[in-house]
């Protein structure tokens, strides 16, 4: 019966050290790979097209007037990955249609897609992604033609603390 109890009271007490000693990380803590400054606010496509993975190490992408930071999924949208052509771009059309072809973004000079000639399979499929991005990417701002901002304007950067 004692050594019964030593035994469990042994197996808790490792158990108890070994925990201790697991570091749970948050991604979101810090996804700037060592940057703490991030970058939120209202984007117009060409300061969007700079957080590409290669111009900048953060990716950002937007879906229907949203900006996610995909930084994470770096793997899928960062350079060489099968996504990477939607990075630091308005990915809508492209993922409303499942097309990779880059002739599916609006030209950076051009004003924001208005997605109003999809057909109900397409936004099926835009309403999926979106809700994708949603659950999975952290928001990081809004994205809007140049006309609608001032000149001046450019995303906000602050310190996380």
């Amino acid at each position: 019966m004692i050594s019964t109890i030593l035994i469990i009271l042994a197996v808790v007490y490792f158990l108890k050290n070994l925990l201790v000693d697991v570091k749970v990380s948050n991604p979101l803590e810090n996804s700037g790979e060592g940057d703490p400054t991030i970058v939120s606010g209202k984007f117009t496509p060409k300061l969007l097209v700079k957080y590409n993975g290669s111009d900048d190490p953060k990716i950002f992408m937007a879906v229907k007037g949203n900006v996610y930071d995909v930084t994470n999924g770096a793997a899928f949208y960062g350079p060489g990955g099968p996504y990477e052509n939607f990075a630091g771009r308005d990915a809508s059309r492209g993922l409303a249609l499942n097309s990779f072809d880059p002739s599916v973004l609006t030209p950076l000079d051009q004003p924001l897609d208005t997605l109003n000639n999809l057909s109900a399979t397409e936004k099926e499929s835009l309403e999926s992604w979106e809700e994708h991005f949603e659950n999975k990417y952290r928001l990081v701002g809004t994205l809007h033609n140049e006309t609608e901002l001032e000149a001046t304007s450019e995303p906000t950067k602050e310190k996380s603390s």
